[in-house]
């Protein structure tokens, strides 16, 4: 395959600049959880996106954000290792909100941190007016020559409308070394089903929670089994969950009136599992309280952070 190129790239951004919304369009699945909530992501997730001339690895990163917990740390030094390991670093800004001070850190963190292609990317542009939307740009090109480097490339997206999404898509391919496939066609993610369907859990669990508590949820997976005696045509998938929480009172919350809330957050999860899986799946959520595990060493490596 002539000049075939291939590699990895990471999506790097504030919390809640659109950065799993964007992978899942350009891998054309669902593997990044997605919620309004800040901090949603906790994991780098990644996304196999195929195209004729290349195949990019996609890295969903944390939000980089100033540390509050133990967590926080964790998950800011995931970032910053996995930036090391990448071919092109895709920087995310929100095209409805200035570039501010946390915006302004990040970019300092990659020039100062990454010797790679950069490119800078407006996302939500569906959200403003045209005029806006220079203006943006405008930003986000100054923000850098401030800092004495230029992006290799500045693109504006929307991934509501997908405008510009393959575009950028070709763009990554672009500054990716020459070499073969690296995942068989077929394969969108490399994250193991354990890791999607506990973040998938997570994702319905953060549905209309009180904005105190995402930052409190943790979810494991303890056991994945196929269901015996069933029928060839009809298969069950057998799932058996925790969520954690770091208080009690947090547990209420959880398993709602007469459990009310745990069979909506299990309903929400299951519907999203079986479209992974593509099997009917039975889904046991059980609601733990390991305190204050954000800032406990061995409480966070129990959780896999």
């Amino acid at each position: 395959m002539t000049n075939f190129r291939s590699g990895f790239a990471c999506i790097v951004g504030r919390p809640n600049v659109g950065k799993s919304t964007l992978i899942n369009l350009m891998v054309g699945e669902k593997i990044s959880i997605i919620s309004k909530q800040p901090q949603t992501t906790r994991h780098t997730i990644r996304g196999i996106v195929h195209k004729n001339d290349g195949q990019i690895v996609l890295v969903d990163t944390p939000g980089i954000h100033k540390p509050k917990t133990l967590l926080g740390s964790r998950l800011n030094e995931l970032v910053k290792q996995t930036w090391s390991e990448v071919d092109v670093v895709v920087f995310c800004v929100p095209a409805d909100q200035k570039i501010g001070p946390g915006d302004r850190f990040i970019v300092q963190e990659i020039n100062e941190q990454i010797r790679k292609p950069k490119i800078g990317v407006l996302t939500k542009i569906d959200l403003v007016n045209p005029n806006l939307i220079v203006e943006r740009l405008i930003e986000l090109e100054k923000v850098s020559k401030d800092l004495g480097f230029d992006w290799d490339e500045i693109i504006p997206i929307s991934s509501e409308s997908e405008e510009n999404v393959d575009k950028l898509s070709n763009l990554i391919i672009k500054y990716l070394p020459e070499g073969p496939e690296l995942y068989p066609s077929e394969i969108f993610t490399e994250e193991p089903i354990e890791t999607l369907v506990a973040e998938f859990i997570r994702e319905a669990a953060l549905e209309d929670l009180r904005e105190e508590l995402p930052h409190s949820l943790a979810v494991t997976v303890e056991k994945i089994e196929n269901a015996e005696d069933r029928p060839i045509d009809k298969p069950l998938m057998k799932i058996f969950a925790n969520i954690y929480v770091e208080r009690e009172s947090q547990k209420g919350i959880i398993i709602g009136q007469k459990g009310s809330k745990l069979k909506e957050i299990g309903s929400l999860a299951r519907k999203q599992i079986e479209t992974l899986v593509g099997t009917k799946v039975y889904l046991d959520l059980q609601v733990k309280v390991a305190p204050d595990w954000q800032t406990d060493l061995k409480e966070l490596t129990k959780l896999g952070f």
